[in-house]
């Protein structure tokens, strides 16, 4: 095997361990990362023609260890919002003044709908329950299945 491709996939590797980034602040190198997950943004006609790619605020009911501890580290609501990209999804969510996200590959996610206002989604150790209010939340999940399997 190429040293130069070994080097590489090695990195690749490396890099979807990481799922849980801190996106506060323009970082280049984690937008590259990012970018080579799950895609570059949608441009303003792709968006409009999608219909929006972006959820409400959705409430966190349960997560993992990992996404609690930072969550635990505030007294404010647990809440995040859902945006799609062309290879992927991206969690966002507040704690203290750092903003982090989820960056989870389509291949790698796995959608569940529990109760009748709740979905739960999974990637790889990494957990969120979230609390949808409304047929909008209901229907953007819908768009996101829909896309994920265009794709």
């Amino acid at each position: 095997m190429n040293k130069h491709i070994f080097l590489k996939y090695l990195y690749n590797v490396l890099i979807y361990k990481q799922m849980l980034r801190n996106i506060s602040y323009n970082d280049s190198k984690i937008s590259k990362e990012i970018e080579m997950l799950v895609g570059k943004q949608f441009t303003i006609l792709e968006r409009i023609k999608m219909k929006g790619i972006g959820s409400s605020n959705l409430l966190i009911q349960f997560s993992n260890e990992k996404i609690e501890n930072l969550l635990n580290l505030d007294k404010n609501l647990n809440k995040c919002n859902t945006g799609i990209r062309p290879k992927g999804l991206i969690i966002r969510f507040k704690v203290l003044l750092e903003t982090y996200a989820l960056i989870i590959p389509f291949y790698k996610l796995k959608i569940f709908k529990g109760k009748s206002n709740q979905y739960s989604l999974y990637k790889d150790e990494y957990v969120i329950k979230l609390k949808v209010k409304g047929l909008d939340d209901h229907d953007f999940f819908k768009k996101i299945s829909k896309f994920r399997i265009s794709n």
